[in-house]
């Protein structure tokens, strides 16, 4: 049987995010990249959002290897952060997209990663306890939760909803930092799709680099 894969990349795209417009894209992209180039079969989702737009899809469970690299005429950051939103949505819709799939092309691993620099300002759908629950469902069908944060209370704010602290990262926002929580995640995850490890968690050596990029 083939192991494959589904790979969902919540991308915030709020308007505190314009100082690092850049280095997102790149990180991105390196990122893609990466995964591209691991073996296993893997599909893949990236959503932007902002309260303009809280759930712009860009890519729906495409085939890894024909998703393009992000542009920065995708990526403009703009407004406030639906954060709950965007993630409802992109964990209801995953749910959705996979119940359809056929038994045998459905993914064994699938690892829903999101990246932000704030905290929740602007859902109208979903509240923290709406997307508590359906972690908790997911979770317990071995979904893997990968968080990404430049902002300390948006961390603690994950641990709130049920992202384990080993699979959220904090990350200075400067283009080392962003380009270091990438590499970071896309080695972890590259590992889990490969079998090497039971799931996506960070080490010392990770948070430690967020640190030294400061």
């Amino acid at each position: 049987m083939i192991d494959r894969s589904h790979i969902s990349v919540i991308l915030d795209r709020t308007g505190s995010m314009q100082d690092i417009r850049q280095d997102v894209v790149g990180g991105f992209n390196a990122f893609l990249a990466a995964q591209q180039a691991t073996p296993n079969p893997a599909s893949f989702t990236l959503v932007q959002f902002d309260s303009q737009d809280p759930y712009e899809v860009l890519h729906a469970a495409a085939p890894i290897s024909k998703v393009p690299p992000l542009t920065l005429e995708q990526y403009v950051p703009r407004a406030s952060t639906p954060l709950y939103d965007a993630m409802g949505r992109g964990i209801l819709d995953l749910e959705a997209t996979l119940a359809a799939m056929p038994e045998g092309e459905r993914p064994g691993k699938v690892i829903f990663v999101v990246v932000t620099d704030g905290q929740e300002n602007a859902s109208r759908e979903f509240d923290r306890a709406g997307v508590a629950k359906l972690i908790e469902a997911k979770k317990v069908l071995g979904w893997d939760f990968v968080f990404l944060s430049a902002d300390l209370e948006a961390f603690n704010d994950a641990g709130r909803m049920g992202v384990d602290y080993s699979s959220r990262l904090m990350f200075s926002k400067s283009k080392q930092g962003n380009d270091r929580a990438w590499a970071s995640a896309s080695g972890k995850i590259r590992d889990r799709r490969m079998g090497v490890a039971a799931s996506v968690a960070f080490d010392e050596s990770d948070r430690q680099a967020k640190d030294d990029a400061k």
